[in-house]
């Protein structure tokens, strides 16, 4: 089976499982549409509780992880009604659509959530790659950024974006949802930092490719005080705003560290600053600030290896080719075929593609600005203009719970900027290209609505892995630490190991990324999470449960971290086999414990 075939496949099953949780879902039944043969409200009025379960988030683990059990109850979808709780808190009840919608058809709803899974994790990169991604880049080119100031403030979001919003939707939920954010980006660090970093290592062991001492050692020791800071912050066990403040500037001092380093560098060289190499993007993640030794015919890498490089990356989601990649001669890891193809079979296929995709894509279509020339449209421009302000004020009363006096004004406010901003789209822009003045608003726009798609999707796989908690009796902050740092950090696995192998060169950014990506997200996604909860708690103090895992994860990672920091220099920068079977064994005894903890705690539970 090739690309496009596994394409028109993997958007058939998508559809058909999009399908199937709308036909089950509050909306659907809101327009008798569903199949509302349970009548949930008469099971919850015997047994007392309200029926009312629209925004109620899984808080009790131990309770809702008996359903299976459903002790004192006729069958397992009369405990689910009688205990409201037991609902994620996405937009569709997992639980309920397990035990009740299919209760003759189990293995089937277990095909459907594992589909579903994976269309989120893909949501979730394709949203990255088609659209934050050019936004991103759009926007470091309208404020003129140098690529040291996009490379540690915009360009980081491109990779990072994943890890980033699944950490602040798990946060911004109730329950235990701040140990499935901490889980979730610890543990794609953890993958990143150990498992990337000794795949790299083995496969470049035989090249003797020496690597930067001084930015790997900065990178590391600043990664190092990050992980202290947040061990202290869970020894503590509560945090305040200025807490949360104080441990997202650990970045911003890296940050200006890298950019006031690179300065120095450059009057130390004496060169012009337009004759001066870039820094290296790490895989469309992060830019170092270290040059590769023995660098030959620098004054090509302005033009080409930024640009290629952000490209690749992109590559692994994305729908569609960039022009970038096109002109490169490497494979791609992405879903665009090699070789020559049947002209009328590719246009049958694509058609067909596009049939398909129309469910999860015209939705993100029809609400973020692009303005990338072989992507522009008119008629989406101004959809976009007129729905984007729309669906925030949705969002804003989806979170609401209800339509309140704030709701009905978000309401108001929504479909009159909607209005506003349709009408002056259809006036002042051009079928044919994207607007030439006045882009930066759309850019912005992109920008921000790309981030409010991330936050959905990523609310949506939170409350599914919690979903999967209650269902198989599972923490959910395993599954976190597991499934949804695996999911995370897959793009990174590739695009590294890809560049590794492919470019001599590639070997520095590989290694780099494998520490400042995980780096990024965890003072950055952490951080913001951690200041959003802090903010919205108010003057009380943010509590964070005090959970064993979390400090395994953490003195893992650490020792990690200081395993990296005593090999390579004692091979003289140089990846090796030692170093990536000493990661990997650290990762695989880190998993194996985090699992043996869990097993032994549900059995205790049951």
């Amino acid at each position: 089976m090739n690309n496009t075939q596994f394409r028109v496949l993997f958007n058939g099953i998508s559809t058909v499982v999009f399908l199937i949780f709308m036909y089950n879902s509050n909306i659907a039944k809101k327009w008798n549409l569903g199949s509302g043969v349970y009548d949930g409200a008469i099971i919850a009025e015997i047994h007392g509780v309200s029926s009312n379960v629209s925004k109620i988030t899984l808080s009790d683990y131990q309770t809702c992880s008996q359903i299976f059990n459903h002790k004192g109850y006729e069958n397992s979808c009369d405990y689910v009604f009688a205990h409201p709780e037991c609902n994620s808190g996405g937009y569709f009840n997992y639980i309920k659509f397990i035990y009740c919608d299919c209760n003759n058809y189990t293995i089937f709803g277990y095909l459907i959530l594992a589909s579903w899974l994976a269309v989120l994790f893909y949501m979730l990169g394709n949203t990255a790659a088609s659209y934050f991604c050019c936004s991103v880049e759009k926007l470091s080119e309208l404020l003129k950024m140098s690529p040291t100031v996009a490379g540690v403030t915009l360009l980081p979001f491109g990779n990072g974006a994943n890890d980033v919003f699944s950490s602040i939707a798990a946060f911004m939920g109730q329950g235990s949802g701040d140990n499935v954010g901490i889980n979730s980006v610890l543990g794609g660090a953890m993958i990143i930092s150990c498992v990337v970093a000794g795949v790299v290592s083995f496969c470049v062991a035989d090249k003797r490719v020496q690597i930067d001492k001084t930015c790997f050692i900065r990178d590391l020791c600043f990664f190092l005080f990050g992980i202290s800071c947040l061990t202290l912050i869970l020894i503590i066990g509560e945090l305040r705003i200025w807490g949360a403040l104080a441990y997202v500037s650990i970045y911003v001092v890296y940050g200006i560290y890298v950019a006031v380093t690179e300065i120095i560098n450059k009057k130390g060289r004496g060169s012009k600053l337009g004759q001066l190499t870039p820094l290296l993007p790490v895989v469309g993640r992060f830019f170092s600030s270290c040059n590769d030794e023995g660098e030959s015919d620098q004054s090509e890498m302005p033009s080409k290896l930024p640009h290629w490089i952000w490209n690749i990356n992109v590559a692994i989601y994305s729908d569609s080719k960039k022009s970038a990649v096109e002109d490169s001669s490497r494979p791609l890891w992405g879903w665009n075929d090699d070789g020559e193809t049947n002209v009328e079979s590719s246009y049958s296929i694509s058609k067909l593609c596009s049939i398909l995709e129309i469910p999860l894509s015209i939705p993100r279509r029809l609400t973020i600005p692009i303005v990338e020339e072989e992507r522009w449209s008119k008629v989406y421009a101004i959809a976009s203009a007129f729905l984007a302000p729309i669906l925030l004020a949705v969002l804003w009363n989806t979170q609401e719970g209800h339509v309140s006096l704030s709701g009905k004004i978000a309401y108001i406010i929504g479909f009159s900027a909607g209005f506003i901003f349709g009408v002056l789209a259809f006036l002042y822009t051009s079928p044919d290209h994207p607007p030439r003045s006045f882009l930066f608003p759309w850019v912005l726009g992109g920008f921000v609505m790309s981030i409010t798609w991330f936050y959905i999707i990523a609310n949506e796989l939170v409350a599914l892995l919690v979903s999967l908690g209650a269902i198989f009796g599972v923490n959910p902050s395993i599954l976190a630490l597991t499934i949804l740092a695996w999911g995370n950090s897959m793009g990174d696995l590739m695009s590294n190991t890809a560049f590794a192998m492919n470019d001599r060169n590639g070997v520095q950014i590989a290694m780099s990324g494998s520490y400042a990506g995980p780096m990024f997200n965890t003072l950055i996604g952490l951080g913001v999470s951690l200041v959003l909860a802090t903010w919205y708690k108010g003057p009380e103090p943010y509590v964070i449960e005090q959970e064993s895992g979390l400090f395994i994860t953490v003195g893992f990672l650490a020792t990690g971290l200081i395993w990296s920091l005593i090999v390579l220099p004692r091979n003289d920068m140089r990846p090796n086999k030692i170093l990536g079977a000493g990661l990997i064994a650290i990762y695989c005894v880190f998993l194996s414990l985090q699992v043996s903890m869990a097993l032994v705690s549900r059995s205790h539970s049951i």
